[in-house]
Order: C-alpha cells, then sequence, then structure tokens
C-alpha cells in the first residue's frame, strides 16, 4: 500500500503537531507516524508531569514555611497514590484536548501509529505499508541519555521517564547529574519526604548556566538538606543490599553512596534509532543528533528535522516554532525562514526558577560584543521580602555604550514568568535604559529586571522602594 500526502511528519509530540498545523493553514495534507504515546514526551513523560508533581511538592513546601509563620502545623501524612492520580488525571485531559481533539478536527490530518523507517530519501516503511513523497519532517523527539557506567548493566536505575511512573516514593535517592532534570526532579523528591544526593562532574550545579543564578540556587538546596557532591566523578555502581551503590571519586578521594534508587540525569539523546537515517543519507553529529541548517533542512533534499532530534534548545515550544519553520520552508520557495535563538527563552522550574534568554556574558562577547553587565540579589526587590523569597539573582547583559539587552539570567520565585518580559525586551531590541524607564508593578517580583537595569547607572542601596 502507498500513500503520498503533501508532507509525512515522523513523530507526534509538540513539534510535530505545531508543523502539522501550519501545514493544515497553508492548505497542505499531513500525516503524522507515531510508534509510541500520542503527543510525545512533553505531555506524557515531561514537561505536564513533572511540573504538576513539582507545583504539588511547592505547597508542601509552603505549607511547612506557614509553620514557622504561625499558620497552623502540617499534620497530615502525603498520600503519594492520590498524588500520582492527579497527576495521571492532568495527563490524561491535556493530552486529549490539546492532541486528539485537535486531531480529530484537523483537516487533512491522519495519524498512523507505528515505526517509521527510511527506506531510501523518498520513502519511510511502517509495518507493511509504505508512504513515499517528497518532504519530509522528523520530529522523533528525545529519550534519556544512559551514560557508559561500568555495572550499570547489572543495576537498577531510574530516568527522567521511569521516576514519574514510581507508585510509591523511595525513602532516598542518588541522582548522577547535576542540570535541569537532576534539579527540577532532585527538589520536587527532597520536598516529598526523600533524602537526595545529587553527584555532579562539575564544581557547581547547572554548569551549563551562568554561575550567579547557579550559585543562589545551590545555596538554596542545600539548605533545603539536598546533599551535593561536587567535582565527582562515578566509577562504578551496583546493587546492594535493598537498594544501589555508588562509588565515585570526589576530589581525588574514592566515596561509597547507598541509596534506595538511582536516577540518571545526564542529558537527552535523539529517539532516532531504527530510522533508518543511513538510508535516507541523513547526516548526525557525533552525539547522533541530526545535523540542520538555519532552515531546519538536513543533509537530505527533501528532509527537514526539528525539536529535541537536532539537539539544539531542548525545549517543546522551541521545537514547535522550529517545526512551523520548518513546514514554511518546505511550502515556500525562497522563505528562508530562521529562528532567532537569543530571543527565545527558557525556565528550570526549580524553586525559585531560573530564567535564561539570549547570550550568556561570556557568550556575547565570543560573539564580538564589547560587554557590561550587572546581577542584583533578589533581596533587592521589597516583594521578596513580603514572600520571604529571598533567595536568588537578576543579571543583565548588555551592549557596552548602547546599553542594548543581550541576555537576561535569573533565579527568583515565579522566574519562569518574569523570563517572558525580558524575551520581549531583547525581541524588542530595547536599551537598560529603556527597561529602567518602564514602570513595573510595585510590589512584584517582575520588579527585579527593572531594578538591575537601574542598576547600570544608579546606587540601588542609594534609592527608596519607589524611588524613580
Amino acid at each position: 500500500m502507498s500513500q503520498q500526502p503533501e508532507i509525512i511528519i515522523i513523530g507526534s509530540g509538540s513539534t510535530a503537531f505545531a508543523a502539522a498545523l501550519r501545514a493544515q493553514e497553508r492548505g497542505a495534507a499531513s500525516i503524522m507516524i507515531e510508534r509510541s504515546a500520542l503527543g510525545g514526551t512533553c505531555i506524557n513523560w515531561g514537561c505536564i508531569p513533572s511540573k504538576t508533581l513539582i507545583h504539588a511538592a511547592l505547597f508542601r513546601h509552603e505549607a511547612k514555611l506557614g509553620e514557622r509563620l504561625g499558620l497552623g502545623a502540617l499534620s497530615q501524612a502525603l498520600d503519594f497514590p492520590l498524588l500520582d492520580s492527579h497527576k495521571l488525571d492532568v495527563v490524561q485531559r491535556l493530552r486529549e484536548t490539546k492532541y486528539l481533539d485537535v486531531l480529530n478536527n484537523v483537516p487533512g490530518l491522519t495519524l498512523i501509529k507505528g515505526m517509521a523507517s527510511f527506506t531510501a530519501p523518498d520513502a519511510v516503511r511502517v509495518g507493511e505499508r509504505k508512504f513515499s513523497g517528497s518532504r519530509f519532517l522528523i520530529a522523533a523527539g528525545g529519550i534519556p541519555r544512559i551514560p557508559p557506567i561500568a555495572g550499570l548493566d547489572e543495576t537498577p536505575f531510574l530516568t527522567s521517564k521511569s521516576a514519574l511512573m514510581l507508585k510509591k516514593l523511595p525513602a532516598s535517592l542518588t541522582i548522577i547529574g547535576g542540570g535541569v532534570i537532576a534539579l527540577e526532579l532532585g527538589q520536587m523528591f527532597l520536598r516529598l519526604g526523600v533524602e537526595v544526593t545529587v553527584l555532579e562532574h562539575g564544581l557547581r550545579v547547572l554548569p551549563a548556566v551562568e554561575a550567579e543564578p547557579a550559585l543562589a540556587l545551590q545555596d538554596v538546596l542545600v539548605s533545603e538538606g539536598m546533599r551535593l557532591v561536587l567535582n565527582a566523578s562515578v566509577l562504578n555502581v551496583c546493587r546492594h543490599r535493598d537498594g544501589v551503590r555508588v562509588e565515585a571519586l570526589v576530589g581525588g578521594e574514592k566515596k561509597c553512596l547507598e541509596s534506595q534508587h538511582l536516577l540518571l540525569a545526564v542529558g537527552t539523546a535523539p529517539a532516532t534509532e531504527g530510522l533508518g537515517l543511513e538510508q535516507a543519507g541523513v547526516q548526525v553529529d557525533q552525539r547522533g543528533f541530526i545535523v540542520v541548517d538555519e532552515q531546519m533542512r538536513t543533509s537530505a533534499p527533501g528532509i527537514w528535522a526539528a525539536g529535541d532530534v537536532t539537539g539544539r534548545m531542548q525545549i517543546a515550544t522551541v521545537g514547535a516554532r522550529e517545526g512551523i519553520a520548518a513546514v514554511d520552508n518546505m511550502l515556500e520557495t525562497g522563505c528562508s525562514c530562521a529562528l532567532d535563538y537569543q530571543a527565545l527563552p527558557m525556565a528550570i522550574f526549580t524553586d525559585p526558577e531560573v530564567g535564561i534568554v539570549g547570550h550568556s556574558e561570556e557568550g556575547a562577547r565570543q560573539a564580538g560584543f564589547q560587554v557590561e553587565s550587572h546581577t542584583i540579589p533578589a533581596s533587592a526587590i521589597a516583594k521578596a521580602h513580603v514572600t520571604g523569597a529571598l533567595a536568588g539573582a537578576v543579571k543583565i547583559v548588555a551592549e557596552a555604550g548602547t546599553g542594548r539587552i543581550l541576555g537576561v539570567h535569573l533565579c527568583l520565585h515565579r522566574g519562569a514568568d518574569i523570563i517572558n518580559e525580558a524575551a520581549l525586551a531583547i525581541r524588542c531590541r530595547m536599551t537598560v535604559a529603556e527597561l529602567a524607564d518602564t514602570l513595573h508593578v510595585y510590589p512584584s517580583m517582575g520588579e527585579g529586571l527593572r531594578l538591575c537595569a537601574q542598576a547600570f547607572t544608579r546606587n540601588l542601596d542609594q534609592l527608596s522602594c519607589c524611588a524613580e
């Protein structure tokens, strides 16, 4: 059996759906081929279930803070099965309303269940069915990366996916990795009552993030009781009694860490196994990610790729925008549609939340800019004293001379909401002077952006709360 839709999309996550909807807007029929669950990682095993549990853990943490303010004791024990049921309800509701209902109401879009594998640059096979065409989009997403660790084959471990499927909380958890997933899930489990140890190879957590917000978050995690083991190289893992044991070299000294469960959180790998990329002539880099140009074209004519399989910004919203750009380039000759990655925000959903958009200070220098930057502590923000969220920092990177904002990096309570304003400022090419001249609600955590902009020319210690 052979079918020839205008666009063949491999995957059914946020990237794939955004591409399919764009194709429909342009009058092009498409099919999506999905080997797993409709909606991909974000809705099923990523953003939605994790943030649902993270938010629930925040409630519990704030209830404990309330005890210290005289609001009564937190006496009821945690009902994890009920919390897990709530998580599943949220996932199911959003999967139905944002994916299944959309699929059923988009003319010209068909879902095919099965594993797609290229047999040639212009054809894929799904079981006994063959689909040929001149426009393909690979949006297969990513999977948790499994590092080569001695003893891992004989040792049970969790990934970011399976950790969110636990039906019972472990008593203790060792996490290998100190990046985004490690800290989001680590703090969540910690606040739900799990003893958490994090092993990070570098000298601080979040090595890819600016030091000021990363170190502010690190201090918070330690204050909450997380055990951070830095400068750690894992040597081997093994079963031990009713749990696992990790042997690591920490600052030149061997140490053994025991826990009930082991969680691997060392990044994402492309979900490209079995896709037949070699038969299609699609080039991958040394990590296995698909190589694309600015228009999301792969090395094979007629094949585009977007989302986590490219290894760029592995964020659902960015993947969706990449999928849209790919379709625009497919269907419009000379479009040359490309993304400005410097104006795309991201967030890390710890508490306080980390928000990032634009250049880092060093990245701006490498891009050829003369740079100046300023950082303020969260304690400079009046609302932080009202809420008790005094930990954190705001950093603005600007072009010297013009004051044009090049990057914003923050660690603040509700920072994921605040970073959106910074993204708009960068997209609109605002200067720190213009941001400083923009009135903000008082008191609000978002006021931290304005205060940091004011710090380029004024001493905040000499300003009253609402001073101009």
